[in-house]
């Protein structure tokens, strides 16, 4: 594969999990969680993964750093098949991982000095003497002190939390990191807080970032390219303000038209309902899986998957209402 600035590419990703099974543990069906996904990010750039809770966007992003196995697809990371990495440490240690609970994600038996000095022993970056200034460093990278090492989690609000597990990803010095929503369990008056530091960060150690979350605001101020999945499927997918401007897809347009305004003088947009319930996983409509809830859904859309294929300028949308 020839050398580009793309440092991740997925091509066709699937994750299942059984469902049922028969009375031999057979399998008899699957929760398509994430059912044919394509994406590439380049290198020092923001992808926005959005969409519904439910809709597969954390497995995809667990199921790109490994946590999940993929059920079919190729994950190329740097140019190399991301399958072959797994006993390479020096490779493997490039992806990280920022979690939605900041809590539920560090060690509650473990002092701050030793959640972020781990990854230092595994990975054997530091020596014995430099470890105690390695550490204070990272911790000072995300707005905290010395002072902080020797405490444990629970003593810390939910903010600083979150930048302890930032310090925790940037301690094995990677260059690609996942934020599986990293703000949405903090609050409103911290959440920007935590943004500004992921852009600094971006911006001092030219990280690249799958930012994945479902306040389409936030999103839309971090990133590069957005991507809105629906039922484990990328719906519709180009640069931030084409997007958000010019949505095309008739969920993104449903999404955005929920956004509330801030100013109160401006312009109400009207708003967008969509009737009925997201379908299961497990079964979900023949044709467009959107085709159930669209308002401009028409016979077509039940009978054939519509492509996802530039409808212009790089825009990439699955929709037959614009492949006509």
């Amino acid at each position: 594969m020839e050398q580009t600035t793309t440092i991740l590419e997925v091509r066709n990703l699937k994750k299942y999990f059984i469902a049922d099974t028969d009375f031999f543990g057979r399998p008899t069906a699957y929760l398509k969680a994430v059912d044919g996904v394509s994406f590439s990010i380049e290198k020092g750039k923001t992808l926005g993964l959005v969409g519904e809770s439910g809709c597969g966007k954390s497995t995809t992003g667990r199921t790109i750093i490994q946590l999940y196995e993929p059920t079919a697809g190729e994950i190329f990371f740097n140019g190399k098949t991301l399958s072959k990495l797994s006993e390479e440490k020096k490779l493997r240690r490039q992806m990280q991982m920022i979690f939605q609970d900041p809590y539920a994600s560090l060690n509650p038996r473990m002092t701050v000095s030793d959640i972020i000095g781990d990854p230092l022993d595994i990975h054997k970056l530091t020596s014995l003497g430099e470890r105690k200034d390695r550490i204070i460093n990272l911790l000072q990278m995300v707005g905290l002190n010395s002072e902080h090492m020797s405490r444990f989690p629970h003593e810390f609000s939910g903010g600083q939390q979150q930048r302890i597990g930032i310090a925790r990803a940037l301690a094995v010095e990677p260059s690609f990191i996942i934020c599986d929503e990293p703000i949405s369990a903090l609050d409103v008056s911290i959440q920007g807080q935590v943004i500004n530091l992921l852009e600094r960060l971006q911006e001092e150690l030219g990280l690249t970032y799958l930012f994945i979350a479902h306040d389409l605001a936030m999103v839309k101020h971090i990133s590069d390219i957005v991507a809105v999945m629906y039922l484990g499927k990328i719906v519709e997918m180009t640069n931030s303000l084409d997007l958000y401007s010019k949505p095309q897809h008739p969920y993104t347009q449903a999404l955005l038209s929920a956004i509330p305004i801030p100013d109160p003088l401006a312009q109400k947009q009207k708003r967008i309902h969509l009737t009925g319930d997201v379908p299961s996983p497990i079964h979900p409509p023949t044709g467009c899986n959107f085709s159930t809830r669209c308002p401009h859904a028409f016979s077509r859309c039940s009978e054939q998957e519509p492509a996802f294929a530039d409808i212009g300028a790089g825009h990439m949308a699955a929709c037959h209402l614009l492949h006509r």
